[in-house]
């Protein structure tokens, strides 16, 4: 596969977060001289203690995106979002779109086509008793992949796990410490229309605290 870098982001200091846009309230911090992400509001608020972090660059379709992982807190969940454009085409926050606000329906019921993928999933009792990474297509919340998480408990990881989205054509993988966990054809029927370029961001469920560092995006060139 032939890759260019397009896009480097050491995500270590707030200047490295400059133009990012924040839906819902979270607190972002750099404690150990890498993004941390922990809710401000309480938990019991369910949906609205949730929130996303969106880098504010458009990628193409074809591209490797890589990120380093660190889980902090547990209970929770992480989401990487990408491919995300409005349902019509729209730039991601072009104001005729619905607000959106940390909520989830908002995500893959409202304005919006995107890819995500949930890993570390240690919310519900069933996530915690048996672990999976799941990816899902939306509009619509279609389980499109799912596969096992070699990412142990916080009481047993030592991280930072190296985490990569591999989107090209109708093929979409993702892998962790280069172990492939998930692959998708997507046939551009069943789900909807195959989803193109858009941008990325980051999704956690409270009380969850993770921590990411050196994300880097790649536009693939040729397999």
């Amino acid at each position: 596969m032939k890759k260019d870098l397009i896009y480097e982001n050491a995500l270590d200091c707030e200047r490295a977060l400059e133009g990012f846009i924040l839906e819902g309230s979270a607190a972002v911090t750099f404690p150990q001289g890498r993004l941390r992400l922990e809710n401000r509001l309480d938990p019991s608020l369910n949906q609205k203690a949730n929130y996303v972090l969106w880098c504010p660059q458009d990628f193409p379709s074809d591209i490797v995106i890589q990120w380093d992982f660190w889980p902090v807190k547990q209970p929770g969940l992480a989401i990487l979002f990408f491919a995300a454009k409005g349902r019509k085409g729209e730039d991601l926050f072009d104001p005729s779109l619905q607000p959106r606000t940390g909520e989830y329906p908002l995500y893959h019921h409202g304005d919006i086509n995107a890819f995500h993928i949930s890993y570390f999933r240690r919310k519900e009792p069933e996530e915690r008793a048996f672990h999976t990474c799941n990816l899902r297509k939306s509009y619509g919340f279609y389980m499109a992949a799912q596969g096992g998480d070699p990412i142990p408990d916080v009481g047993d990881s030592a991280g930072p796990y190296h985490l990569e989205v591999v989107k090209q054509g109708e093929d979409v993988g993702f892998l962790v410490n280069g172990l492939e966990i998930l692959h998708y054809r997507d046939d551009g029927e069943t789900f909807g229309p195959l989803l193109g370029g858009g941008k990325i961001g980051f999704r956690q469920l409270a009380p969850m605290i993770g921590e990411y560092a050196n994300l880097k995006v790649y536009h693939i060139q040729e397999r």
